[in-house]
């Protein structure tokens, strides 16, 4: 939501003549323009309320504008300050400018075109000051939230480790609660980012498909079927705003921001051994980003080096995470096939898929970018909980204005997901 721009003018001049002259235009162009007569008076009015531009003349009774600016600097020192003289010298105004006691000045006579020009840049420069400055808090608090998630994570890791220790004394245990903990990782990833939670469940329902064409083992299905519910568990460690950019614009990471993505399924590995017995699975999560030609991550493995469960799951992945819809993300696998993918793992995926509805596909999109047509993967919610929009609802032009009014009274924080 665009946020309320502030567009608060305030002027200094003593010239009662030149003060009307200067609202009268200014506020023409729909600022909010404050007159001071003084400088006194100016900032007692700077106290008093927010401006993000100040235009001053230079030559007043009590101060010049120079040393008003000066003054002014101190109590709001992110507003645009602009100098209105007649006499004073280009040295001087010069050296102003670069201390960064003005923006701008203009000399008198002013002319209009010129002046709601300067006014109208002085305003932009405020505008991005305090969006950097709101940026750059907002990353803080985002630093702070996302230590305190990794304190957590920390804290239920140890928890679980303790928890692996009591059901290795305990097989039955184990048994009986293994689903309930696929449904905790899954609960976890699909909090943490609630994208990767809707491509886990995506990818395991082709899995499950998969599982039924004759080609695996019982065990060898069993791997499969969890890994492809722990394969993004490596990816808790990662910060939100690097696993962004993996997942929305994977162009804009630098190489050691790739390292750390190409190292999660090691990552998954090591949490996955906490969940099942089977080493098999911490294996297959490993593996199921390795290559048929050998060219994949984290260990370059080729063809049969490539555990089996993780060369199918390696299929289901792609097809989720590609981004494509769904024939050019068949084109693209068949187009793969022997490269990046096992051949017999494609002609598999291919035949429990043509005779099965395949799981539907979902992007992360911005506010801005929501159309009609669009069918909502993830409900919109309020920021106090009340369902807006629930799943699956196809979005109309009166429903977009509907939440888009909304938004604007009351700011929607959460990540919109669609199908595509």
């Amino acid at each position: 939501m665009a946020q309320h721009q502030n567009r608060n003018v305030l002027i200094v001049d003593d010239d009662e003549i030149i003060l009307v002259a200067l609202y009268e235009t200014i506020s023409s162009e729909g600022y909010s323009v404050i007159k001071a007569n003084n400088p006194k008076e100016g900032l007692k009015r700077l106290e008093e309320e927010t401006f993000s531009v100040i235009l001053s003349d230079q030559r007043m009774p009590e101060m010049t504008g120079l040393e008003f600016f000066n003054k002014a600097k101190d109590i709001q020192p992110n507003a645009s300050r602009i100098l209105i003289t007649g006499v004073l010298t280009l040295k001087t105004v010069i050296e102003a400018v670069n201390k960064g006691e003005i923006f701008r000045f203009l000399a008198k006579p002013w002319i209009r075109e010129e002046l709601l020009a300067t006014v109208h840049n002085a305003n932009q420069r405020y505008q991005l000051i305090e969006m950097n400055e709101k940026l750059q808090r907002d990353t803080l608090k985002l630093n702070d939230q996302l230590a305190e998630a990794n304190q957590k994570l920390k804290k239920q890791l140890d928890e679980t480790v303790e928890q692996k220790e009591q059901l290795d004394k305990a097989h039955n245990a184990l048994s009986q609660n293994f689903n309930r903990s696929l449904e905790l990782c899954y609960r976890l990833i699909s909090s943490f980012y609630p994208i990767l939670g809707k491509q886990t469940k995506a990818i395991v329902d082709i899995c499950q498909q998969m599982r039924l064409g004759g080609v695996l083992s019982e065990e060898e299905q069993h791997v499969m079927v969890t890994s492809a519910w722990l394969q993004n568990i490596g990816l808790l460690g990662i910060s939100r705003e690097i696993l962004s950019r993996a997942l929305n614009a994977p162009q804009e990471l630098n190489e050691d921001e790739k390292q750390i993505i190409q190292h999660h399924p090691i990552y998954g590995q090591t949490l996955a051994n906490f969940l099942d017995e089977l080493e098999a699975v911490g294996t297959t999560i490993r593996a199921h980003h390795e290559r048929w030609d050998g060219t994949g991550y984290p260990d370059g493995l080729a063809r049969l080096m490539i555990p089996k469960p993780a060369r199918y799951l390696a299929v289901a992945v792609h097809y989720v995470e590609s981004g494509l819809p769904k024939e050019e993300a068949i084109e693209e696998i068949l187009g793969l096939s022997g490269k990046a993918f096992d051949p017999e793992a494609v002609r598999l995926f291919l035949k429990v898929t043509r005779l099965t509805q395949l799981p539907k596909k979902i992007k992360e999109v911005l506010f801005s970018e929501l159309s009609p047509g669009m069918v909502l993967a993830k409900g919109i919610y309020s920021p106090a909980g009340l369902l807006l929009i629930p799943e699956g609802q196809s979005l109309t032009r009166k429903t977009l204005t509907k939440i888009t009014e909304h938004n604007e009274a009351e700011p929607i924080d959460q990540r919109l997901l669609v199908y595509i």
